[in-house]
Order: structure tokens, then sequence, then C-alpha cells
């Protein structure tokens, strides 16, 4: 049997939080972030993506492309509290619910609490319940597996609801831009389309071993995807690891007051990933990549939970001291924050255990 799998994704979440709690802000382009020379946009509402402006950008750039931009500072535990409310909603419908950020989640309703025999009959009222108890809006995507499903609720953003039947996923697929197939990011797609791939059909082509000769592990997943293939599972009791981030250069780099600059920016995206997931950590873990593809960690854990740029950036700093340069060039960075801080009962027993340890 098919399952009935539905993606809920909130439509500019923190943005329509803000203009829903300030009638001042409705209908005008506004982008929540920080409001300096090196802030960056964590979302912007759709009336400024009309200019342009994305989650990411720099808020320089944002304002350049609209001139009326309004800045917002983001109020997190707010959007964690609407986060709540709204799983609240899918709770009444399964319990099969896979949080994938504050804003969007996978739910499995193959077998549901009401017994409502269609998924898109429940997506309609899940998206009807979101506008009334939270006055915001959803887009939602129903689909007989979790990469179709993502596929569909991407399709008439924004309150757009589309469902992908198993007797049109192949044709729906075929005309998909590449761009659009999960996993696909710019540089894949890059290597795709020197390759000839541009849909969906041209991918369903290329044979299992071209493209995993091509693209390693990932190759065997896009050649599934093609067909509409996706097993993955819902991860319904998942506990977040860690949240990073990481570039590829377009150039190599070999100075370290470069790689500083390059830092900096990977760590005020991880700073945007972090707040979307709200996860907390207390290790940061910095990757580097050389030329020849010899890469390292450098991993450093400090006493408190690290959110914000003004955390993380002295620790990278210091870990970026002790990359080794030398001859090499560096064709990547990444940073990662991971080890979630343990609760206060087992924190107690941890000490207790390192009180009887000996002494060398």
């Amino acid at each position: 049997m098919l399952r009935k799998i539905i993606h809920i994704d909130m439509d500019s979440f923190f943005a329509s939080v803000e203009q829903r709690d300030h009638p001042e802000l409705r209908g005008k382009p506004i982008a929540v972030g920080g409001d300096s020379e090196r802030g960056v946009v964590s979302t912007a509402s759709y009336e400024a993506r009309k200019y342009g402006v994305h989650s990411a950008m720099s808020m320089t750039k944002a304002k350049s492309l609209c001139k009326d931009l309004i800045v917002v500072h983001g109020n997190y535990q707010k959007y964690k509290e609407v986060s709540r409310q709204m799983h609240e909603i899918f709770h009444e419908y399964t319990d099969l619910v896979e949080p994938i950020s504050l804003d969007e989640a996978f739910l499995d309703v193959t077998e549901n609490k009401p017994g409502i025999e269609l998924a898109v009959d429940i997506a309609r009222e899940i998206k009807q319940k979101i506008h009334e108890r939270l006055q915001l809006t959803a887009s939602a995507g129903v689909s007989y597996n979790k990469l179709l499903a993502k596929i569909a609720s991407d399709w008439r953003k924004p309150n757009g609801l589309t469902t992908i039947h198993p007797d049109r996923a192949q044709e729906f697929i075929d005309q998909l831009r590449i761009e659009k197939i999960w996993g696909v990011g710019p540089k894949t797609a890059e290597a795709m389309h020197h390759m000839g791939i541009f849909t969906g059909a041209d991918l369903r082509k290329i044979s299992q071993e071209r493209l995993t000769q091509a693209f390693g592990k990932m190759g065997a997943i896009f050649y599934q995807f093609a067909r509409g293939i996706d097993e993955r599972p819902l991860i319904v009791d998942y506990e977040r690891k860690s949240v990073g981030c990481e570039q590829t250069f377009e150039k190599d780099i070999s100075s370290k007051s470069a790689l500083i600059i390059e830092l900096y920016h990977t760590v005020i995206e991880l700073e945007r990933r972090l707040a979307k997931s709200d996860f907390k950590g207390t290790t940061l873990t910095l990757k580097v990549k050389y030329e020849n593809f010899e890469q390292h960690t450098h991993s450093i854990t400090g006493d408190k939970v690290l959110r914000t740029k003004d955390d993380i950036l002295p620790l990278a700093k210091r870990l970026l001291k002790d990359v080794a340069l030398g001859n090499h060039y560096v064709r990547l960075i990444g940073l990662s924050v991971s080890n979630p801080p343990r609760p206060e009962s087992q924190r107690k027993w941890i000490e207790l255990e390192l009180e009887f340890e000996p002494w060398d």
C-alpha cells in the first residue's frame, strides 16, 4: 500500500509572524535579521521577495535591492511557541510527524486519527486550522513519499496546496528543472548541466553507473528520485545531533586573511541555521578541505551554548589558528555545532563520577 505523506511549510514564517503581530507591517517589504553592516536576512516577506530579497542575503544588499525595506529583529522564542502550536494541530491527525525545522514538517497520514480517507482533505483542514488559530498561512504538498510531497509544497507558494498522484508522478518529475530535485544544490546542478541534464527527464536517461561515478552515493539516490522512488521513512523520534554549513570557494584560498573573511560569512550562515532549527550545542567543529581533497577537522568544546555570532566567531578563529597552510590551498571550509547540553539530572550524575576518578 502506498503511503500518504503531507509536507507542511509555513509561508515566510518569521516575517509572517511579525506582520501578524504588528499590523503596521502588513503589506510592506520586511526582512527579519540583523540591521547592521554585516547583518544577514533570516526571512523576507513576500513583498520583499519581489525585489529579489531572500534569506542568507546580506542586509546591506537587501537594502540596496529594496529601498523601502523594513528590518525587524527576530524573536526566536516567539517563533518557537508558534511552531509548538502548529505541531499541536498536526497531532490532531497523526503522531507520525517528522519536524524538519521550526516552520516545516512531514506527516504520515496513511492511518490517521479522524479516519479521513483522502490525504488532500487532511492537508486542507490543517491549512484552515493554521489560518484560523494562528492567523498565518502555510503551503502543503501531498504525495506518496517525502520527495514528492516536499516538491509539491513548494509548487504553489504562498498558501498553496498541490497533490502529486502516483499515476502522474513520472510526468511531473520529467518536466521539473533539475534544481527542484532534493539534494541538487548549485554545484551539483552545474555538474549535471555539463552532463546535459537540465530536467527530470534528462536525469532519467542517465544510467545509475554513470551517476554513481559522477556523484558517489548520491548518484544512486538521484537515479531513484528520477523515477519517483523515495523509501525514506519519517523519523518521528528524531533527535538532531548537530547543525552545520559549509562553502566551497570559486577559487582555492591560500592566505589566512582571506580565510578569516570567509570564516566570518560561514559563521553568519551557521548562526541563521541554528536559529531556524532552534538547536543548542556546546561543541564547535571546523572542517577544512584542501585542493588535493585532503580533509581535516578541528573541534573545541566550551561551557556555554553556542547560538550567536559572538559565541561562535572567537572559537572559530581559535580553531583556524590550528589550520596549517604551508603550500596548501583551501577549497572548502565548514562549521558545525554539536554536543547538546545534557539534562540537569544527567549532568549531576556525571559530575559525581568525575569526583571519584583518580588523578594521574
